[in-house]
């Protein structure tokens, strides 16, 4: 396949889909089929055969919509006429949700309710990864390149060179997603610098963060997108051979990334000679086995490479000798998902959004005591207040916001005096947390933070992988120390020894696990130190959460 050849699919992909006189979109990503989506979809199929096979309506799976609290979603998508997402659908809701739009003048009396699209949680977002999730078929290529995918990669391959793309991406200040935003046009000239016979491109997909889910949905929802980018990225470093590492609980998502690799191949879009080139490259697929210590760079590698998955000291750094020694790029798969846009529009349109260090957009996964959940895509440096009051809707009840989780285990709490933070890499770090991959868990007054602080600790704890001796028996010894404050056993000397370890598991720990490990502990400590001496002092938990002694 050649350029030209990809514009003829796509513009005959965009006809057939505008042969149907009315579209039922079914979200086909987990949270929605967990909660009965794909018995909503059959009994869709099924009521629009009835319509005496109805050849003019279409029935298609998409990626997620967002509200994913809300779920099953479906999307009717009608010419001409407003589209109408109903939330909660059910199975017996379905025949009246298709006699009130394909027979005109009957009214649906019991159907589910609609999302408005004008309310807040939609209309403050800024969709650029996310932008096409809600429209593509995921198991279908043809869908994917109507909403103009592999055109970035055509583009590159054709009118860029390889350090054009890299200058790109270093124009659009894109930061990796992953947790530690470090600038991925930088990264990308660091490898395509390296010396070595062979090179190789890797999408981290293994997210552990308790409560996240973003990279799970983008490889649900989007999984051509993500293959693009890692093109483009393997165009531009120089490399031949990639791979997806995703998280050994992500069967879906691993399903359809292989899906979407071998439709690729069959038209040209990965493989040898691409899109009529001379750049030939390939993905594999490598699951992972339930490790959190795994989303570590180094620890990865050694998983692909059929090892333990143990982290190893740096440098070298992976830029630099990485799988089997060779110069290998690590990404997250969110950031090979913004890169064809960057690469189709331009790093100075990507750069519009954002803040002057943390550039673009991010994709957060709201969840905890806050109205609406779900997966949203805002621009960098909105305020938490905005995620949680504007989008969110705030806390159920009325309640009172008492915090927000970020970075999960490796990140921090910010409490209700840092509503107005700008949510970018800089003012979180200041705060004692970060970004992280995107996890944001809200919680109201009946949160304790030393329960808290004690649930990512033992979490930490649970996934060290024990090559360390400060990560290894630190976080037992701080888990020790917070159930004994929990339990109202604990002295003012335990706290100072809390801390102190603290500071020692972050200086000599091998790896990030256990680096950040004391993050939640001590920005708990910096923001709420009133409840953990109320826990040693009084014997008394504000939140009413842990048992003390009469």
């Amino acid at each position: 396949m050649n350029r030209e050849e990809l514009e003829s699919l796509a513009l005959g992909e965009r006809e057939r889909a505008s042969r149907f006189s009315c579209r039922f979109l079914c979200c086909a990503g987990t949270p929605c089929l967990s909660a009965g989506g794909a018995a909503v979809r059959k009994a869709l199929e099924k009521a629009v055969e009835g319509k005496n096979g109805n050849s003019s309506v279409e029935v298609m799976g998409t990626g997620c919509v967002g509200p994913c609290s809300r779920g099953p979603l479906v999307t009717v998508v009608t010419p001409g006429e407003e589209e109408h997402t109903y939330e909660k659908v059910t199975p017996q809701a379905v025949p009246e949700i298709v006699e009130a739009h394909l027979e005109k003048g009957v009214e649906a009396a019991s159907v589910p309710s609609t999302v408005s699209r004008d309310s807040s949680f939609f209309t403050k977002q800024q969709k650029i990864v996310l932008e096409t999730s809600e429209r593509i078929d995921p198991e279908r290529l043809e869908s994917y390149v109507a909403q103009g995918g592999y055109s970035a990669l055509a583009r590159a391959l054709e009118d860029m060179t390889p350090e054009e793309v890299c200058e790109e991406l270093v124009t659009s200040g894109l930061r990796g997603r992953g947790g530690a935003g470090y600038p991925t046009g930088i990264k990308w000239k660091q490898v395509r610098g390296a010396q070595g016979e062979r090179k190789f491109v890797v999408a981290n997909g293994d997210e552990g963060d308790p409560g996240a889910y973003m990279d799970r949905t983008l490889m649900e929802s989007d999984p051509h997108r993500i293959l693009e980018g890692m093109a483009i990225a393997a165009y531009a470093v120089g490399a031949e051979q990639g791979f997806v590492y995703v998280r050994g609980e992500y069967p879906l998502a691993a399903e359809r990334l292989g899906k979407a690799i071998r439709a690729a191949e069959r038209q040209g879009l990965l493989g040898d000679d691409i899109l009529g080139s001379s750049f030939s490259f390939r993905i594999r697929i490598r699951m992972g086995a339930g490790a959190f210590v795994c989303g570590e760079e180094t620890a990865l590698m050694a998983s692909i490479m059929g090892r333990r998955g143990q982290p190893v000291p740096r440098p070298p750094y992976p830029a630099q000798r990485g799988l089997w020694n060779a110069p290998t790029l690590i990404n997250n798969v969110e950031t090979f998902g913004s890169v064809p846009p960057v690469i189709s529009r331009g790093g100075d349109w990507y750069s519009r959004w954002g803040t002057d260090k943390s550039k673009g957009t991010k994709i957060f996964a709201l969840a905890g005591k806050v109205c609406q959940t779900g997966l949203i895509e805002v621009p960098m440096g909105i305020t938490l207040r905005e995620i949680v009051f504007d989008i969110g809707g705030g806390i159920p009840g009325g309640g009172a916001f008492k915090a927000a989780q970020t970075g999960g285990p490796s990140g921090g709490c910010i409490p209700a005096s840092h509503l107005d933070t700008p949510m970018d890499y800089e003012s979180l770090q200041e705060l004692g947390s970060i970004i992280g991959s995107g996890g944001l868990i809200v919680m109201d007054e009946s949160s304790c933070m030393v329960d808290v602080a004690r649930f990512f600790m033992e979490f930490c704890m649970d996934e060290s992988c024990g090559k360390c001796t400060p990560c290894r028996s630190g976080t037992v010894q701080m888990v020790r120390l917070l159930e004994k404050i929990k339990g109202g056993r604990a002295s003012a000397h335990d706290l100072e020894k809390l801390e102190e370890l603290c500071e020692l598991l972050k200086a000599t720990s091998l790896c990030g696990l256990g680096q950040t490990a004391p993050n939640p502990v001590l920005s708990t400590i910096r923001h709420f130190r009133h409840e953990y001496e109320a826990h040693i002092e009084d014997r008394h938990c504000p939140a009413g959460v842990c048992s003390m002694p009469h």
